[in-house]
């Protein structure tokens, strides 16, 4: 069942204090006080979908925010991104006014005091996620925090009846693979509504290099691991497994691939050096995280054409003569590629 609040249960509803309920799961304070004359009739219910936080706040014309006293509780890599469904709503924080409309969305830093003031009964949607998910840079979100978005055109156009659909859904109960599933649709809309309104769409963000690099250095440094996999690499860096994919993909490739390349780049080397005790091919395989003998050899012979002890004797004969007689070597590889190519460059891609 999903947490609510209603001014029923507070004994002074002209002061409303309500701790992380109509703002996030993560407890930040946020204080609503009654902007009019009369009783003051609010509902706030919140709902969860994976790592996105959805709250719905109803409410007569009031006042609220985020005090510089209370800061010290807001969590500082999340981004809060406020749906202005019916009503207007006057928002301030650090130091840009925003006037928000029906149909509207604004963004903003909950580490940071802001104010907000509804003049008339309205409501609003509240949704919270980690900053590390979006896949922009600090600077990309700064710039779009305290500015109204509008959701008449384009990119908003989808995501906001998407998100409107998924406040409710929110509160369903749904399963944790359908519930994450939802979440990643809705952060990769409105990252790319970001990267629409700061005018960035069709580059690559500065942060998803960052992240890339991160991944690359992370799978290079865990070769050997044999449980290496996109669903550990993306637990690892805080992202879903789909927005890992997507990172892949425009690279060209797929993780797994990626990973059985470095492997066998890596073991080719180990094959290839010349020493007085030689490491076995199922050594080697083991190091490098393959998970028996025959799977190694069998994903070395696909990319190099002939097996690792065809490598091993191919390399150090070619090492011991720079001048190696036509036919000195054997064993089997793909026609279509030049023998040196195979030693000297590597594994087809």
């Amino acid at each position: 069942m999903s947490p609510m609040t209603t001014t029923v249960s507070l004994p002074d509803p002209d002061e409303v204090p309500i701790e992380g309920v109509a703002v996030s799961g993560t407890q930040v304070p946020k204080r609503i006080t009654s902007h009019g004359d009369g009783p003051f009739r609010g509902r706030i219910a919140t709902g969860r979908l994976g790592y996105l936080r959805v709250s719905t706040l109803e409410a007569d014309a009031e006042r609220g925010g985020l005090t510089a006293a209370l800061t010290a509780g807001a969590p500082d890599a999340q981004v809060t991104v406020v749906v202005q469904v019916s009503g207007t709503a006057d928002f301030v924080q650090n130091g840009r006014a925003a006037q928000v409309s029906e149909g509207e969305l604004v963004v903003l830093d909950p580490t940071l005091p802001y104010s907000i003031e509804h003049p008339r009964r309205s409501t609003t949607q509240v949704f919270q996620f980690p900053r590390r998910v979006l896949g922009l840079t600090d600077s990309d979100i700064q710039r779009v925090a305290g500015h109204v978005i509008g959701t008449g055109d384009g990119v908003g156009s989808v995501l906001f009846p998407f998100l409107i659909a998924l406040a409710s859904t929110s509160r369903s109960g749904l399963v944790p693979a359908v519930a994450d599933r939802l979440a990643g649709h809705a952060v990769d809309l409105f990252a790319t509504l970001v990267a629409e309104r700061t005018r960035r769409c069709g580059t690559e963000p500065e942060t998803r290099g960052y992240l890339m690099t991160r991944v690359l250095d992370h799978i290079d440094r865990n070769l050997g691991d044999p449980d290496l996999s996109p669903e550990r690499i993306a637990q690892e860096h805080q992202v879903s497994v789909r927005y890992l994919y997507r990172l892949f993909e425009r690279e060209g490739t797929t993780v797994s691939r990626l990973i059985r390349q470095r492997r066998l780049e890596q073991a080719s080397r180990e094959l290839s050096r010349r020493a007085r005790v030689s490491p076995t091919v199922a050594a080697v395989a083991r190091r490098w995280g393959f998970v028996s003998p025959a799977h190694f050899s069998r994903a070395f012979r696909a990319a190099y054409g002939v097996s690792p002890g065809e490598w091993r004797r191919l390399r150090t004969s070619l090492e011991t003569s720079s001048t190696p007689a036509a036919g000195a070597v054997s064993g089997s590889w793909d026609e279509d590629r030049p023998l040196l190519d195979v030693l000297l460059v590597g594994p087809a891609a």
